[in-house]
């Protein structure tokens, strides 16, 4: 019996060594650096804060398990704020999970000031930096994705239908490349601005109490879709109460008149906002659901294979 107390306590102690080292390596491992999505001001900015500045977060997997595939992240929140942990960071820590880079969005919104055209610049901007630098993070610059949740889903939607091609005679080299995302993954988002279905706070934080009509209509994605519009994994549950599940609908119908390719999860019970989702729902099976999706899209490859 004495034997297996020492051995049991020489357990704990080998244990709690081990511990305290991983906790010293993670203290002294240091978190991603922001990037600035322009090396200056950013266009509409009102000044040079913390608030006028928008920048990505890389996420990148481990090397051997790399695919050379990336994503955009767009939290959301409304357009008044940024849902940065649960729809930020621990989705990141999922794409690098599947061997997906993640770069997370810090866009401008109205609690910093800004509404429309702000965050669809600034998302604009985090696709052309992330395909402008694909050789130097060993990514594939023809499988730049763009993930967004509620209002973030709205303004990834918007990249997928109000997008440019690179400028060649652009000063700027990240202005050469196209702002195209080659597909979407889009999470109980926010899509219509015009229907009565639409989130009156996104709308309203976006445009204003009194929005121009045609400004609204514009920014209706659903209403936007055309065949270049990127091949699109949506997510809703019906009983959300916050963004109706009519938004997810909408867009898929859009996608499927223009024969873009599109896969729709509509799961009974799920509250808005559950991020990647708890044991306990069905939900929660999106990101499983999702990675099968990009595999069978050939998205989930290495580049050198």
């Amino acid at each position: 019996m004495r034997s297996t107390s020492r051995m049991h306590a020489w357990q704990i102690a080998v244990g709690s060594v081990m511990l305290i080292a991983t906790l010293a390596v993670q203290a002294q491992s240091p978190e991603p650096a922001h990037i600035r999505l322009w090396p200056g001001r950013a266009p509409e900015a009102v000044g040079d804060a913390e608030n006028d500045t928008p920048w990505i977060t890389p996420y990148l997997p481990p090397t051997e398990r790399a695919m050379g595939t990336a994503i955009v992240v767009c939290p959301g929140g409304g357009y008044g704020h940024i849902a940065m942990d649960h729809e930020g960071l621990a989705v990141a820590r999922w794409l690098n999970d599947i061997g997906v880079a993640a770069f997370v969005l810090k866009y401008r919104h109205r609690n910093t000031g800004y509404g429309h055209p702000a965050p669809m610049l600034d998302v604009q901007r985090a696709i052309r930096v992330v395909r402008s630098r694909a050789a130097e993070w060993n990514l594939d610059p023809d499988r730049i994705g763009v993930l967004g949740f509620s209002a973030g889903g709205h303004l990834a939607s918007t990249a997928g239908t109000h997008f440019t091609p690179g400028d060649p005679a652009a000063n700027d080299p990240v202005e050469r490349v196209s702002c195209r995302p080659d597909f979407m993954v889009l999470i109980y988002p926010v899509i219509s601005l015009a229907e009565d279905f639409t989130h009156k706070g996104s709308r309203r934080n976006l445009l204003g109490e009194n929005p121009d009509p045609a400004l609204v209509e514009n920014l209706s994605n659903e209403r936007q879709v055309t065949p270049l519009t990127p091949p699109t994994f949506l997510v809703h549950t019906d009983e959300d109460k916050g963004v109706p599940v009519e938004n997810s609908l909408a867009f898929y119908a859009a996608l499927r008149k223009a024969k873009v390719p599109a896969e729709l999860h509509v799961f009974e019970k799920g509250p808005h906002g559950f991020g990647l989702g708890k044991p306990d729902l069905a939900a929660s099976a999106w990101p499983q659901l999702c990675e099968k999706w990009l595999r069978a899209r050939n998205l989930l490859r290495d580049t050198e294979k």
